[in-house]
């Protein structure tokens, strides 16, 4: 049995592996969904990271769009974590924003955001599937913009460390028919 810490993107909670968890559970497998806080990428990498700490054995780490940026980092130095899984995810180099890579690869997400009273960016609902889960069925995406979490400015602000992909073993997933990440144009 292995542990397997799934994380979540921006304007998103751990719900959006809702579909996948039980085929990992029906493989054999413990999954643990991180609920990040979106508030910096320091705290959303310290939060995956004591996730990931305090698990007895052996644990692979799948990210999802900025999840794959959280886990390139929380995995760093992280002796028990055994594979890295990128899903349509962030895979960055070391020093490397999340605004450097949006810059390089522009997408329609942009176009979708809204600010709060806050400052924290959210998706605008009536847009979300249309930018952000164009290849989920219209109900599924409904239920994702429902739940969302709104990001802070500094989840795309903080340089990445250097990147556990280095050291162990990495799988990527392209959803070539996802239209939100910004380097699909590229594969």
């Amino acid at each position: 049995m292995t542990d397997i810490v799934v994380v979540h993107g921006l304007w998103a909670d751990g719900s959006s592996w809702s579909e996948v968890i039980p085929l990992l559970h029906a493989a054999g497998h413990r999954v643990h969904a991180v609920q990040l806080p979106l508030t910096s990428m320091e705290e959303d990498v310290a939060y995956t990271r004591q996730m990931v700490d305090r698990l007895p054995g052996l644990v692979v780490l799948a990210g999802w769009s900025y999840g794959g940026a959280v886990i390139t980092n929380a995995a760093h130095g992280a002796p028990h974590v055994s594979a890295l899984v990128y899903i349509a995810a962030f895979a960055p180099q070391k020093g490397e924003r999340g605004n450097d890579l949006l810059a390089h690869f522009p997408s329609p997400v942009g176009e979708a955001v809204q600010l709060d009273d806050q400052g924290r960016m959210w998706l605008d609902p009536d847009r979300y599937r249309q930018v952000f889960a164009a290849d989920l069925h219209p109900s599924r995406a409904a239920t994702l913009a429902a739940v969302q979490k709104p990001a802070a400015p500094a989840c795309f602000s903080t340089p990445s460390a250097e990147p556990a992909w280095l050291t162990i073993p990495s799988w990527y997933l392209v959803a070539e028919d996802d239209e939100a990440p910004p380097w699909r144009q590229t594969v």
